[in-house]
């Protein structure tokens, strides 16, 4: 998996400081992901900019506390089974995504049982894709 086929739809902006500086962190190191903001609204209006973010091409991946959670080491071989297809993850607001954001996803992803601010979510999928790259690469940033 090539992670610059990878594109991360968040809701909301990244208000503090301390995360901003790891955000931009781990976007030095991993070029070619970018991030797409969609306004903070309604839980029916984010649903609805996120739907028209998503492209044709995008197998969409859902953040989500219901999701499936992985290990670092399963979660590097689930994006390594993609190949070269392009995959969008979603970080919904406040109020999470809407029934049908859920229904449409290819994979429903949590990042821990415990809900986090969309702001600290996406600097923990960063860091984790960051870290999957890493183990698909065999660099030693994974120790574990």
């Amino acid at each position: 998996m090539n992670i610059s086929r990878c594109r991360i739809i968040a809701v909301g902006k990244v208000r503090k400081r301390w995360v901003q500086e790891g955000v931009e962190l781990y976007l030095k190191r991993l070029p070619g992901l970018c991030i797409t903001e969609v306004r903070d609204s309604t839980r029916d209006r984010e649903s609805e900019a996120i739907r028209q973010a998503l492209r044709p091409d995008e197998l969409p991946v859902m953040l989500m506390e219901q999701g499936t959670p992985l290990s670092s080491v399963k979660f590097a071989a689930r994006l390594e089974g993609f190949g070269s297809e392009r995959l969008a993850f979603v970080i919904g607001g406040a109020d999470g995504l809407t029934d049908f954001l859920k229904s449409s996803a290819r994979w429903q992803l949590s990042l821990s049982p415990m809900t986090f601010p969309h702001e600290l979510a996406r600097l923990l999928l960063l860091e984790q894709l960051y870290r999957a790259q890493s183990i698909l690469q065999g660099s030693p940033y994974h120790r574990a």
